[in-house]
């Protein structure tokens, strides 16, 4: 069938695979929002956002369903967040956000992936001060001024706001995320997902060659199964 089929085919297997990794870890943030807050995303804004998240992520019905059943098992497993900080080869900051039911196994294996590629795994507060914890809001452009929502939307938190391929991005503070969560919805805007990402102050710029040994150490990370989101100030 030729190298094409076979670049097509690798291709997808790529693609399913990250689609897996993304639901996987959708489960695990709808059990524990479950756990906290209960199972009605009408009286759980922490569940209603993540169920927005999954349907932004084309997460089939029946799989948030079974997320939020198996949550209310007492028997199911307890999942801890925690955040890992470090330095990656050439002296660049890492951050690897994680959810867990064995933090031994995984504080070993993030460990293991530092040491592997020559970076260190260092103690909390060691680079996060090295970037900036904001809350992002997706949801589809309409058809309103965007001078006047800008205004508007700076009273509930707003720092910043995109506009991207019919999509616009809005941005807070970390402490701000309840606050405008609220005013998007009584606004009746529907936001398509809203979670955290983490933004370097500054960046370390790199050759090629070392490029390539921080986005193998990227790649370690994120194939496993413990780790959620990985950051560096790589630029």
């Amino acid at each position: 069938m030729g190298r094409a089929f076979e670049f097509r085919k690798e291709r997808k297997f790529k693609r399913w695979a990250k689609m897996s990794k993304v639901f996987t870890k959708l489960g695990k943030e709808i059990v524990m929002a479950v756990k906290a807050g209960g199972p009605d995303p009408d009286s759980n804004a922490k569940l209603r956002t993540i169920i927005q998240n999954a349907k932004g992520a084309q997460m089939p019905k029946d799989r948030i369903e079974a997320a939020i059943k198996r949550a209310t098992n007492k028997d199911e497993k307890d999942y801890e967040e925690i955040v890992y900080e470090g330095y990656g080869p050439h002296g660049i900051a890492v951050i690897v956000e994680t959810s867990t039911d064995n933090t031994n196994r995984t504080v070993a294996n993030v460990r293991s992936y530092f040491t592997k590629f020559g970076g260190s795994l260092g103690t909390s507060g060691s680079v996060s001060f090295m970037f900036d914890h904001k809350a992002v809001f997706r949801f589809a452009q309409g058809d309103w001024d965007m001078e006047e929502l800008e205004l508007e939307l700076i009273d509930f938190g707003l720092t910043d706001i995109d506009e991207n391929e019919g999509e616009l991005f809005v941005y807070t503070e970390f402490g701000d995320f309840g606050t405008m969560q609220k005013a998007l919805e009584e606004k009746g805007i529907e936001v398509i997902s809203a979670d955290f990402q983490r933004f370097p102050t500054t960046l370390v710029e790199l050759n090629e060659e070392q490029e390539e040994i921080i986005n193998k150490l990227i790649d370690k990370l994120e194939e496993d199964d413990d780790v959620n989101n990985v950051y560096t100030n790589m630029a």
